[in-house]
């Protein structure tokens, strides 16, 4: 069990990691366009914001609903809170694979080379992977599954035509159509797991 005070210093962590991510996204994006790139499909943003400002009241709003008739505590599950953790771990993976390249926004640069390192070995969209994670895990660790029913099935109707138009651009930019023609977008297969494995055995 977990008091709401503790809970509601979690999510304040976990917001403030994102608008740190933020920060570095608008610094990337700077870079990109200096180097002749520019965003697509900006219009759907919006929607993403929605999300995830929607996904963090959500996540409080149930919290002090299921506190309330707990005596303000909240239950802590360790799985899903295993599971977080490790997608913060491909977080990791994924920013220092992009770098500079890394944003919250779609941006393309004409001619370039995609990346084809780190998680991108092994999967099209592994930043994506980890957001899908985060929305489903940190809500269940404390029990609210509400939170993690709704804003996982709004994230994958928004991640679907944001990929959509992702996969189109890079394609006629770039080399994106033949490097990852044989990647899986979010699961990897057998052979792909059993070299994660190998990959990590070696360090």
């Amino acid at each position: 069990m977990i008091e709401m005070r503790f809970f509601v210093g979690i999510v304040a962590f976990v917001g403030l990691i994102r608008l740190l991510e933020l920060h570095l996204a608008k610094q990337n994006a700077a870079y990109i366009r200096s180097l002749g790139g520019y965003e697509i499909a900006g219009d759907h943003y919006k929607w993403i914001v929605i999300v995830h400002v929607g996904f963090f009241a959500g996540l409080l709003t149930e919290a002090a609903a299921k506190a309330a008739g707990s005596s303000a505590v909240l239950p802590f599950h360790v799985v899903p809170a295993i599971l977080f953790l490790a997608a913060q771990m491909l977080r990791v993976w994924v920013l220092r694979s992009l770098g500079r390249f890394w944003n919250t926004r779609i941006f393309v640069v004409p001619g370039a080379n995609v990346v084809k390192k780190g998680p991108y070995r092994f999967l099209r969209h592994p930043n994506y992977v980890t957001v899908c994670i985060e929305l489903l895990t940190l809500p269940l660790i404390f029990g609210l599954w509400r939170t993690a029913l709704l804003f996982s099935l709004l994230n994958l109707l928004v991640l679907r035509s944001r990929i959509q138009a992702e996969e189109q651009a890079l394609g006629r930019v770039s080399d994106y159509s033949l490097v990852m023609s044989e990647t899986p977008r979010f699961f990897p297969d057998q052979w792909a797991i059993w070299r994660i494995i190998k990959l990590f055995n070696k360090r």
